[in-house]
């Protein structure tokens, strides 16, 4: 079960506006978790990260990429979507 205490620092990353471009800060705070030691060892491996702190910043960092990208394709297919454009579906198998 979740046997392993992890004493780990999880970056928040805070941004300010500066004069021309933005400025990103990085914050750490100490934060203490209650985790599965297997799943932390899993992720070490798979992310090859030397230590259990890297690991699960690399896997937060993985989620974030994961949930910007989503977003990204979610409003291109919106945007896609509201231009009106006419798809021929040769196969017959599109709806709408």
């Amino acid at each position: 079960m979740y046997t392993h205490v992890a004493f780990m620092y999880i970056s928040d990353i805070l941004t300010q506006s500066g004069s021309d471009a933005m400025t990103t800060l990085t914050k750490r705070s100490h934060k203490h978790f209650q985790l599965d030691s297997a799943k932390i060892k899993r992720a070490q491996r798979a992310l090859q990260a030397r230590t259990e702190t890297e690991a699960i910043e690399r896997a937060l960092d993985l989620a974030i990429a994961e949930h910007e990208k989503n977003r990204l394709a979610l409003q291109a297919t919106e945007r896609f979507l509201k231009s009106g454009i006419q798809i021929k579906d040769v196969y017959g198998t599109l709806v709408g």
